[in-house]
């Protein structure tokens, strides 16, 4: 499993240089190559559920919100129980909903996710 931690400086919320193009790239390299079973229209439902969630977060309140963003995890398992998505991609919602504290952490995933999904269309050859 990659790397997928945000920031070089947590404390000062600095972000990895290379998070929205080494690591999303790498991501998806990964996450292709068994396209059995990480399936696009899949990985696509949760990057919309992300969006989604993020653009809510800029209105609503952030206490509100935050059980839904980690409710995320729960989709995940059960796409990987249905055989839709592998272990390793409920593990990259899983890791990166664990650094989300605040509004500005799911934008950083909700930007990671975005990288990821140009990358992943480029290197998954599944329909």
């Amino acid at each position: 499993m990659i790397d997928v931690t945000f920031y070089k400086d947590k404390e000062k919320r600095t972000l990895k240089p290379d998070l929205f193009s080494k690591t999303a790239e790498k991501l998806a390299v990964e996450f292709s190559a068994d396209e059995k079973f990480n399936r696009r229209s899949q990985v696509r439902k949760f990057y919309d559920e992300v969006q989604r969630l993020n653009t809510l977060a800029k209105n609503e309140s952030w206490d509100d919100i935050l059980p839904y963003i980690h409710m995320l995890i729960a989709k995940a398992a059960y796409a990987q129980g249905r055989k839709l998505v592998t272990e390793d991609f409920v593990n990259f919602i899983k890791k990166s909903i664990e650094q989300i504290e605040a509004r500005k952490d799911l934008e950083v995933f909700s930007n990671l996710f975005e990288a990821f999904m140009g990358f992943y269309r480029k290197h998954c050859k599944a329909n």
